[in-house]
């Protein structure tokens, strides 16, 4: 069984969701410690002038002082969903696409979750069920019990406890991962490359690095085409 091990996300890139693709078991890594500048409430659109940052406004308190993923709380105070629906459709009402998916968007928009990790969990699910990743099952890392260990090894002991026989491991791991404890464990190892075709954008140049919703917009129902990478794509011409 192939497993991937990832912290949840805001609207994340392709390669989030290649590895979800990838994975019979996706597992989202809510139970460590927030990281307040990373990607957990936050990514980036393509504008007119250039990158955009969307950022989910959380609560501060406890942020700085250890708190997991999954306590931390979004606030509400402030219209962040309002505003992040009126950017994405400033920046993407020409896009091909973007009618047929504003309903999805809408939706997501309407929710009112208490905690980040609901809300970006399941609206990460949403967008991969919608890319037609159907065989993928997810659950969350806090699920598990009694899970032990710092680092590689607490990342092994998860996969012991969901009987992986193969982890799938973005490549900025690679400075902290611990290739030879998974074949002591008897789990084989991968890092992910991410080796993408272009498709057409919105206000170039090109950046294959913006949120999943970039591709959904200008590719539509053939989005799932644009995460094969040269090897299979060389394999599917025969």
């Amino acid at each position: 069984m192939n497993v991937v091990i990832l912290q949840p996300s805001y609207i994340p890139w392709r390669g989030y969701f290649d590895q979800i693709r990838r994975a019979d078991l996706f597992i989202f890594y809510d139970d460590i410690q927030y990281d307040k500048h990373g990607w957990r409430n936050r990514n980036q659109i393509k504008t007119h002038q250039g990158k955009q940052w969307l950022t989910i406004p959380v609560h501060s308190k406890g942020v700085t002082q250890g708190v997991l993923i999954k306590d931390v709380r979004v606030d509400w105070s402030k219209p962040w969903a309002k505003s992040h629906l009126k950017s994405l459709t400033v920046s993407y009402s020409k896009a091909p696409y973007f009618k047929q998916y504003l309903p999805l968007l809408e939706s997501f928009y309407e929710r009112r979750d208490e905690f980040l990790a609901d809300f970006t969990i399941e609206t990460s699910i949403q967008l991969a069920r919608t890319l037609g990743f159907a065989s993928t099952r997810f659950m969350r890392s806090s699920e598990l019990p009694n899970v032990e260990g710092q680092k590689t090894d607490r990342v092994i002991n998860i996969l012991k406890q969901v009987g992986a026989a193969h982890y799938l491991c973005g490549p900025s791991a690679s400075s902290y991962m611990e290739p030879e404890k998974f074949a002591a464990a008897g789990i084989t190892f991968e890092y992910m490359q991410y080796d993408y075709p272009e498709y057409p954008q919105l206000h170039p140049p090109y950046d294959p690095f913006v949120s999943i919703l970039d591709t959904f917009f200008m590719t539509g129902e053939r989005a799932g085409d644009y995460f094969l990478s040269q090897k299979e794509r060389e394999h599917e011409r025969g």
